[in-house]
């Protein structure tokens, strides 16, 4: 398997995982790749390695540069096992004994995953030579592990982000210049929303600190280790970063329901006819054939969330408890709420949904609205005033 160049002895060498569809609970629906970089120097280095069972792949990409042995030393930016899984495979190709970098955490990481591997690890300190150039190191815990870290290779502009700025999508395509971004820019977006809505205040920090001392200026390339490399303009993927973290609501509001025997489904029609027709953008996400991630995604622009469950065993209806046990530790930020359902006899679940977006913190207008049985057009009322409340907190949040 061929190696692709990036510049003059720098070379992408890792795997495409055309299969992979779920991605610790995420929808990969277009797969992923598990980047890794070869810097040919006096020092020979490779930065990151991929995930168990595709070390073949990434050797043979070696290969065709030099022979695996002659790496001298290999920088881990992130420990997650999609980039460390394969490490101790491919450490015995390369050597045991010759040094793993990573920041003080991610040693401490490594060694807890691979405790019998005979690693040699190693803090990485403020830069690292590889003879006629050097990395110099960025600690940027929380993107999106604590031990997270960039590595910039000053001399050529490239930085090498982990999972910064990253994407999944396993293509023949390794560039930013080799798709719009009409194709990239919804993916980048869906990777945002999943893994790294967690961490914006922090990631917010950082990027304050890569405009501020100067490295925005300096990038020429970033490669991140999902996804494409970003050459033709790497400062783009930077304005969406700096756009996303501030969490700022669009006139967008996101229907999300799952329903039995589809009275909970009428209402959230209804509810969508009425934000459209109240001029707010408006998503009909339903859990029978809409994936979570994918529902997450819908969301995160969006500045109101109204979320209908039946009532099954006096609980929420289970695909839509999953939906808010997933959202919850998103840690969405600037939300509106709303909850709805119908139900048979009991009725607890629009009171639960309630609940749980209060405990996530959205501001609720409204009181949820419950309907017993099924709702007739004469019987919407509570439903037309639900998205009437929604959609004027909507206008104001977002004027």
């Amino acid at each position: 398997m061929d190696p692709i160049k990036i510049l003059d002895n720098v070379y992408w060498v890792g795997a495409v995982d055309y299969d992979i569809r779920d991605f610790h609970g995420y929808l990969t629906p277009k797969g992923s790749t598990y980047n890794a970089y070869l810097v040919v120097d006096d020092k020979i280095t490779l930065i990151d390695t991929v995930r168990h069972g595709f070390e073949e792949e990434l050797l043979s990409r070696v290969a065709k540069v030099v022979d695996p042995a002659k790496i001298d030393q290999v920088v881990s930016n992130h420990a997650e096992m999609d980039h460390s899984g394969g490490l101790p495979e491919i450490m015995k190709a390369i050597g045991l004994s010759k040094p793993v970098y990573a920041s003080k955490l991610g040693v401490q990481a490594l060694g807890g995953q691979f405790q019998n591997a005979g690693l040699n690890l190693q803090a990485v300190g403020a830069s690292l030579s590889l003879g006629k150039e050097e990395l110099t190191f960025m600690e940027t815990r929380m993107i999106h592990w604590p031990d997270s870290m960039f590595s910039f290779l000053a001399a050529r502009g490239i930085l090498f982000s982990q999972d910064g700025f990253g994407l999944h999508l396993a293509s023949t395509q390794r560039f930013d210049d080799e798709l719009g971004e009409n194709v990239w820019g919804p993916l980048a977006l869906n990777y945002f929303a999943n893994i790294l809505t967690p961490y914006t205040a922090p990631i917010s920090k950082i990027l304050e600190t890569v405009v501020s001392s100067g490295l925005a200026a300096r990038i020429k390339i970033i490669c991140p280790d999902h996804g494409l490399i970003w050459r033709k303009d790497p400062g783009r993927i930077l304005q969406h970063y700096q756009e996303w973290v501030q969490q700022k609501p669009k006139n967008k509001a996101v229907i999300v329901f799952d329903t039995m025997w589809h009275s909970t489904e009428f209402m959230a029609r209804e509810l969508t006819d009425c934000l459209r027709v109240a001029g707010i953008e408006t998503r009909y996400q339903s859990l029978k054939n809409t994936h979570r991630s994918q529902v997450v995604t819908e969301c995160y622009e969006a500045a109101a969330v109204l979320v209908g469950s039946p009532t099954i065993n006096n609980q929420m209806f289970p695909s839509v408890a999953d939906f808010l046990n997933y959202a919850r530790g998103l840690k969405f930020k600037n939300k509106i709420g709303g909850a709805f359902g119908s139900y048979g006899w009991s009725g607890e679940a629009p009171k639960q949904v309630q609940a749980e977006l209060a405990a996530m913190g959205y501001q609720l207008p409204a009181p949820e609205v419950r309907f017993k049985w099924v709702p007739l057009e004469k019987d919407l009322d509570g439903v037309r005033q639900l998205g009437k409340t929604v959609a004027e907190a909507v206008k104001k949040a977002v004027a």
